[in-house]
């Protein structure tokens, strides 16, 4: 006879009414296992809370899921430059210091052909703005540059990446037809040979662009010192201040007559009121910390926008609104390129000298333009500089104890070329505790230089570090009797070496101020 198969083969039997977990079953007291009984109902509320909270969930995936395509969808893209080497490095968009281009064209295709025929700007146009945003590694400064279209300089060789005709390099061409030949690339390289940066992303919006935007916001305030009407672009406004959207938002940006004396830095100086008022309305309307009203800008924005390869994903340009939404707007700083009637053209400009070189100088070195005297991180990469170590010891004097700084010989040769340098330094000195100067002329030196004699070394180090003289330029000199600082051409202003040399009044204005534009008095409106 076949036996059946032991039930028990393959664990204990929960039928056989023995065993701790039938007694437990079994004993009416404790009721039904918990775990192998049958389950109580789930409860109507939970079902329903269930139901709503995995609508909701889904929902919002989808909705989110939209937007992301949406977005993404809606952006254009180029590559960042034209055939001069990429200008991109490994730059982290959420922590390091960027450099963004921002331009806008002038083209006439498509949306934008009511402004005029193809004949005045078609294809990639012309950059009818191009400002520089200079974004802070700590996301404390905004600096933005703005460039005259005007200005003369000299354009790299640019390929067209898209029919790859290249264009040679040319000298004392308009900076705005960089981009018209070439493309958005061709524009990036020209700046970067113009400034000696490394622009790290571009932005190109189009007319369209300022008129939606200005719409979504619900208008932008500008102000005027007299009733004003330009028929060229078509702005007409009042005295004083008025709120600004669509057709007369643009024309208020794109009049080229309307302000100062009618020419192009009259035109940047508005622009960069406009973008103030802009950015304070933003702020203070809670914009960027609202996902309902960023999605919506967002939306308007990116439909008009074009972008490097790097730049071309929602996530890159949430990185950067993130960045700039906790900056305080007094240090969002509104600068134009210092410039003069060109030699070769009275109609347009050149970069001013020296105060064009000192700006750009100042941007390499990550200078705080609002306040350039204070401290700044590390020297830029893109300034070509490193720290240098210390030199090591050369002379085997003794280390001295505190030393009566009176007492100590010190004399400042001047070497820089500027008169009058030496008893400038020599205040310094002597207001620092040196008393015991002396002051002479000396041949002119491209560095400065502090020497120092036996026993003397730790005197040297003092004075170089009271005029911020680098460690790597104090020298011994066993044969001089005392210390002796030279001065040299690179120390020829300011008491302190290596401070940043910027032009008078280099800023125009921060996004903190709220400035009147001057009419153009052969545009004012009287009446």
């Amino acid at each position: 006879m076949v036996r059946g198969r032991d039930k028990r083969e393959y664990g204990a039997d929960l039928s056989a009414g023995s065993g701790p977990v039938s007694r437990h079953a079994e004993d009416a007291a404790v009721g039904s296992a918990r775990h192998l009984g049958l389950q109580r109902r789930m409860p109507q509320w939970v079902k329903v809370t269930t139901a709503i909270v995995s609508i909701l969930v889904v929902g919002g995936l989808a909705f989110a899921g939209f937007w992301y395509f949406r977005l993404q969808s809606n952006i254009s893209r180029a590559p960042l430059s034209a055939g001069n080497g990429s200008t991109q490095s490994a730059v982290n968009d959420s922590t390091d210091r960027m450099q963004i281009l921002i331009l806008g064209s002038d083209t006439r295709d498509g949306k934008n052909s009511e402004y005029g025929t193809a004949a005045e700007s078609s294809g990639y146009g012309q950059s009818d703005v191009m400002m520089l945003m200079d974004i802070s590694a700590d996301n404390k400064r905004v600096n933005v540059i703005s460039f005259p279209r005007d200005l003369l300089v000299d354009i790299p060789e640019c390929k067209d990446p898209k029919t790859k005709q290249v264009f040679p390099a040319r000298s004392g061409v308009m900076i705005n037809e960089a981009m018209a030949q070439a493309g958005i690339g061709c524009a990036v390289d020209t700046v970067n040979k113009l400034t000696g940066l490394q622009v790290d992303h571009f932005m190109m919006a189009d007319f369209n662009a300022v008129k939606e935007l200005s719409n979504t916001v619900g208008g932008v305030d500008v102000c005027i010192s007299d009733a004003v009407y330009d028929p060229d672009s078509r702005l007409r406004l009042p005295k004083g201040t008025s709120a600004v959207e669509g057709e007369m938002a643009l024309a208020f940006l794109r009049t080229r007559h309307a302000f100062a004396d009618g020419g192009d830095l009259g035109r940047i100086k508005a622009q960069q009121g406009f973008l103030s008022s802009l950015t304070r309305k933003i702020k203070d309307d809670g914009t960027l910390s609202d996902p309902a009203k960023m999605l919506k800008i967002a939306d308007v924005v990116t439909q008009n926008l074009t972008v490097d390869d790097g730049l071309a994903s929602v996530p890159s340009l949430l990185t950067i609104g993130n960045r700039l939404k906790t900056i305080d707007i007094s240090k969002v700083a509104f600068v134009a390129v210092p410039t003069t009637t060109a030699v070769s053209d009275a109609n347009r400009l050149q970069v001013a000298e020296p105060a064009g070189s000192q700006l750009f100088s100042a941007l390499r070195k990550d200078v705080d333009l609002t306040d350039p005297t204070a401290p700044t991180p590390s020297p830029s990469p893109t300034d070509g500089t490193t720290a240098s170590p210390a030199p090591a010891p050369t002379t085997t004097a003794p280390a001295v104890p505190p030393y009566d700084k009176a007492a100590q010989p010190i004399s400042v040769a001047n070497g820089s070329g500027v008169a009058g340098r030496s008893q400038e330094i020599a205040q310094v000195l002597k207001a620092g505790g040196f008393t015991q100067l002396g002051q002479l002329e000396a041949q002119p030196v491209a560095q400065s230089v502090v020497y120092y004699g036996t026993q003397f070394a730790n005197v040297g180090a003092d004075v170089a570090a009271m005029l911020g003289i680098p460690a790597a330029q104090v020298l011994p000199a066993p044969a001089f009797p005392g210390v002796q600082v030279y001065l040299g051409e690179d120390f020829s202003k300011g008491t302190t070496y290596g401070a940043a040399t910027l032009p008078n009044d280099i800023v125009n204005q921060t996004a903190g101020d709220t400035v009147c534009q001057q009419a153009n008095p052969l545009l004012i409106v009287r009446g």
